[in-house]
């Protein structure tokens, strides 16, 4: 079909539905805030029509005219101002995932992940594994369950770029690949745009094994490795962060001795990649602290299965929602270890919830209780609220206290000292009447109580903070549009489904 004929589909389809509608070109043309005759061009395939268009008309017509595949802007359509009621399970960690799958490469053997999360960020790298010969396929009646085959050699030359830079997690696959290629090239990290990143502290540490960059500039890091000798090896991490941790954890791990990682973090996601490379036979003392010892092999063939722990950031959203709703919901499979500080800060702030009694996840090792959120009168709490690394509240968590604090009385400093513009994001919940007020690029002062209003928004192109803005559209009695919801889907699965399981009311817009 030639563009001709395409706008004279298009139009036809418009007419169709607008004459559907009970309404005329002048109407239509009013609530779009055009011209009649504009509306008559269009209608006959005689003009233009831009992809904002179509999607307004979308909007004021109630009807997807035009659907686009899976990489397409998807939106949500969210009727708030409704309670929540009902109990649902926690899925298994997105960053866990990520996490085993880059470090999957180490094993020549056969791996299957269980219950793995279906979103953005796993299909990003899954296509960069693809894409260098790993064989990867969904498994188990409701292919929720991956099955990941390594190749003798990999075909880094033809790595997936695009997908590569869409994804953060990419700059995992240099620990595995120290051991399994001497030059190798991988894409700068992209992912979630929450300020600068440097790649030294990941070199720092990788250093140790023998890698150097001769190309730290352009769209990507020229990858040198030159083998070391068998024997221990002693890691000062410059930072404690999470991908450096398990980047240098999987480095360990083919490293014919004994490495000892101090400065290490101890976050739930290095936790799982540890727990799995004990299944490969790897020794791995300190889990949980921040000193690791771990006793490598040079080679690692296993057929072997792991269960990724459950999430405890999405925990975290479905509690903001039953706070910002003012319901009483029941969140299962929660892992307590890593929400301890986050439910003694909401504690401080009036929030009543009742835990059941402990039980093991699937992978033997971490704790979950169910978690009954009560309707509650927050006010704000005593001192700011900050991240810290584990076991101090996570870094990932604070931006759901945006929409905590807009639902408490009082006021509430958040200082996201982390990310240089993450806090910037938090000022769009302005849009649907939270008194925010930005005092630098780090720190936020927001007061409460919200009287909510909806809104159309733009999601930001970083997870946490477009979440924040979804669960303040929940909250926000109307109707309100959240446009271009991929950086939500990087992190969560089937989300919009699964809060209307819990009585919310949102709308996947797929296509424009």
């Amino acid at each position: 079909m030639d563009t001709e004929d395409y706008k004279v589909e298009i139009g036809d389809l418009i007419q169709e539905i607008r004459q559907d509608r009970g309404l005329t070109q002048a109407e239509l043309a009013k609530k779009l805030g055009t011209s009649q005759s504009a509306i008559n061009r269009i209608e006959k395939g005689k003009q233009n029509i831009s992809l904002d268009m179509i999607a307004k008309l979308s909007d004021v017509l109630d009807s997807t005219i035009l659907s686009v595949n899976q990489a397409g802007t998807v939106s949500f359509k969210i009727n708030g101002g409704r309670e929540l009621h009902g109990a649902i399970n926690v899925n298994t960690s997105k960053n866990a995932a990520v996490g085993l799958l880059c470090a999957s490469l180490l094993n020549r053997g056969k791996t299957t992940l269980r219950r793995v999360a279906k979103i953005e960020e796993v299909y990003r790298i899954i296509e960069v594994l693809e894409s260098i010969g790993v064989k990867v396929r969904w498994i188990g009646d409701d292919e929720k369950d991956l099955e990941i085959s390594t190749p003798k050699r990999l075909q880094l030359s033809k790595l997936d770029t695009e997908a590569a830079l869409r994804t953060r997690s990419v700059i995992m696959l240099m620990g595995p690949l120290i051991h399994l290629a001497r030059n190798f090239n991988l894409p700068h990290a992209g992912g979630c745009h929450l300020g600068k990143r440097t790649v030294e502290p990941h070199l720092q540490g990788l250093e140790q094994f023998g890698l150097s960059l001769n190309s730290h500039c352009g769209d990507y890091y020229g990858c040198r490795v030159k083998p070391i000798e068998p024997g221990e090896v002693n890691v000062v991490l410059s930072e404690r962060g999470d991908t450096v941790t398990e980047n240098v954890l999987m480095a360990a791990a083919l490293h014919d001795g004994v490495t000892t990682i101090r400065g290490a973090s101890s976050n739930y996601m290095v936790q799982d990649v540890c727990f799995y490379l004990e299944k490969l036979g790897v020794k791995v003392e300190g889990v949980g602290t921040t000193t690791l010892k771990v006793h490598g092999k040079p080679e690692i063939d296993e057929v072997v299965e792991y269960w990724p722990s459950e999430d405890p950031i999405e925990a975290m959203s479905f509690i903001a929602a039953g706070i910002v709703t003012h319901s009483e919901i029941t969140i299962k499979r929660a892992p307590i270890e890593f929400l301890e500080i986050e439910l003694e800060t909401l504690r401080s702030m009036g929030l009543k919830f009742e835990l059941s009694s402990e039980y093991m996840a699937h992978n033997k090792h971490t704790r979950l209780v169910d978690l009954t959120i009560k309707k509650s009168d927050l006010v704000e709490p005593k001192d700011k609220v900050a991240p810290m690394p584990f076991p101090g509240l996570n870094i990932d968590n604070l931006p759901f206290f945006a929409v905590v604090a807009a639902s408490a009385n009082g006021q509430t400093l958040l200082h996201d000292w982390v990310f240089e513009n993450r806090a910037i994001y938090l000022t769009e919940l302005s849009k649907l009447n939270v008194s925010v007020q930005l005092l630098d690029v780090h720190r936020a002062i927001i007061e409460g109580p919200t009287n909510w209003r909806p809104a159309e928004i733009i999601a930001p192109p970083a997870l946490r903070p477009a979440i924040v803005i979804m669960l303040g559209m929940l909250a926000a009695p109307g109707e309100s549009i959240l446009r271009n919801v991929y950086s939500i889907n990087r992190g969560y699965e089937d989300l919009a489904n699964r809060l209307n399981s819990l009585g919310a009311h949102i709308e996947t817009l797929t296509g424009i």
